[in-house]
């Protein structure tokens, strides 16, 4: 039987902290682009659908082989924290068009660190393990239970029967990756079920390939990043 898949870009015009992030030229190509053409490659897909509220982004998403069959109503596309009412609307919007499928991916759109195996691996765990979702998921850089605030001059750790242990000590904690996200149409629907809910799982990412990319810094680090692991083939 074969499992019908889509993938849905959520990609807002909106970007308080990098303006213009989901379209700014990443290298020598609009960052959504590289990410649609890694959908593409993977062939995993009977759609790709870039979800937004701006023409801009609309037109550079359809040059790259996405589809935009709808511009993003106002109501979900001003200053929406979660993309969940978007991926929800857009599930809703191929129902009524009547297109057959049963699993969805939300990628985000500024993802060039995006790989086709870590896509198919969740693929492969949301079919054959049926869990609620499976997401992309890292460990935490810097041991989180060392942690502490620096407020009005003052330090004050967060966890302070852990600061005289080793970090070799302290708990492995992991963090959402925010590359991709796979479901069943149906669970998508289901606003209760959380992402996070104890019956997901995670497709492990390395940290070399996790990049939260919302400043000028962030971006710098994030390319030169990206050229050292594909002069290594690792992308």
């Amino acid at each position: 039987m074969k499992n019908n898949c889509i993938a849905i870009i959520p990609a807002k015009a909106i970007s308080s902290r990098l303006p213009n992030k989901n379209i700014k030229t990443f290298l020598n190509k609009p960052i959504i682009g590289m990410t649609i053409e890694t959908l593409k490659k993977s062939k995993i897909f009977d759609k790709i659908i870039v979800s937004t509220d701006s023409t801009k982004i609309a037109h550079i998403a359809k040059k790259y082989g996405a589809e935009v069959p709808f511009l993003r109503p106002k109501k979900i596309a001003h200053k929406v924290i979660s993309t969940r009412p978007s991926i929800n609307h857009c599930i809703n919007f191929l129902i009524t068009k009547k297109f057959k499928f049963d699993y969805v991916c939300e990628v985000y759109p500024a993802n060039p660190f995006l790989k086709i195996s870590d896509l198919k691996e969740g693929k492969k765990k949301i079919i054959e393990q049926k869990t609620q979702f499976v997401f992309s998921a890292t460990n935490y850089l810097f041991p989180y239970y060392r942690s502490f605030l620096f407020m009005k001059g003052a330090l004050k750790p967060i966890f302070k029967s852990n600061i005289k242990k080793g970090s070799q000590n302290l708990r492995k904690i992991m963090c959402d990756a925010a590359q991709f996200y796979w479901a069943h149409k149906n669970t998508w629907r289901k606003d209760k079920i959380s992402i996070f809910s104890p019956q997901s799982s995670v497709i492990r990412i390395p940290s070399i390939r996790y990049h939260d990319i919302d400043t000028p810094e962030d971006w710098t680090r994030a390319e030169l990043f990206y050229k050292v692991l594909k002069t290594k083939k690792k992308i």
